[in-house]
């Protein structure tokens, strides 16, 4: 699996205003139902729930949300920039400006494990955040997300 199968540029958000985390994954959950067909009040429901686990902020300004939900036939991506940071409960309490939600089927067994390791791979490369943190515009986002997946490939 490769990023550019999750991910296109009507599910990149290059500049989200968010003032909480909650906010963050509700205006996520609203594109998401439209990329999906899933009701956004399912996604976001699904969303709080995983985070009642444990925080999905992994840390370094970076957050990756993710749910299995009943009905896809396929995983979706949706990335976004936060404007400014916020608080998401990140294993290192640091704010999170850099999301990239995942959802999956809700079979989806050791695919949707693999498509969170291809995520956290590429998110945990410092140097590759800043160059997302820098980019100013959707198709720059999406250029840096797609462009070096198949050299970090598992």
């Amino acid at each position: 699996m490769e990023i550019s199968e999750l991910l296109n540029l009507d599910t990149i958000v290059p500049h989200l205003k968010v003032s909480s985390k909650k906010q963050a994954l509700h205006e996520l959950s609203e594109l998401a139902a439209n990329i999906t067909g899933e009701a956004s009040k399912n996604i976001f429901a699904l969303l709080l729930d995983r985070e009642q686990l444990g925080s999905t902020g992994v840390g370094h300004g970076v957050a990756i949300p993710h749910a299995r939900l009943p009905g896809l036939d396929r995983h979706y991506g949706v990335f976004a920039r936060l404007s400014e940071g916020v608080d998401f409960d990140s294993v290192d309490d640091e704010k999170v400006d850099l999301v990239f939600l995942l959802l999956a089927p809700e079979n989806a067994g050791a695919d949707h494990l693999k498509a969170l390791a291809l995520i956290s791979r590429r998110m945990r490369d410092r140097e590759f955040c800043n160059k997302l943190r820098g980019s100013n515009n959707g198709e720059a986002v999406f250029a840096l997300l797609t462009a070096t997946t198949s050299s970090h490939a598992a």
